[in-house]
């Protein structure tokens, strides 16, 4: 499956659990870091926890694991790195605060 393949799949995961404003981000070559961003937003903590389950779940059906998950649903921020993809959810104010679209935007 391909970074762009992972992308996709991931964001249709998160959009089917019912995550708002859910975007795709193409970093390739303006990021060492992955080469995609996938970034959706939960209404809630328990949402959040659900929008993470519902792409880790996604993931794992393609055979692919991811290599670290960090945050926690009651911080409004979970980040799940699969390598080439990195997933951000956030709640709304998260999202605001961070507002990481900006970041890359500039890029």
């Amino acid at each position: 499956m391909t970074a762009e393949e992972q992308a996709k799949a991931l964001a249709a995961a998160l959009s089917d659990r019912k995550g708002t404003d859910v975007k795709i981000y193409d970093v390739r070559g303006k990021s060492q870091i992955a080469d995609f961003f996938v970034v959706a937003t939960g209404a809630a903590a328990p949402h959040l926890k659900a929008l993470i389950a519902a792409s880790q779940a996604a993931m794992k059906a393609a055979g692919v694991q991811s290599y670290r998950t960090s945050g926690d649903p009651e911080s409004g921020w979970i980040v799940v790195d699969y390598i080439d993809v990195v997933v951000h959810v956030f709640s709304p104010e998260a999202r605001a605060y961070y507002a990481l679209e900006k970041i890359w935007a500039a890029l």
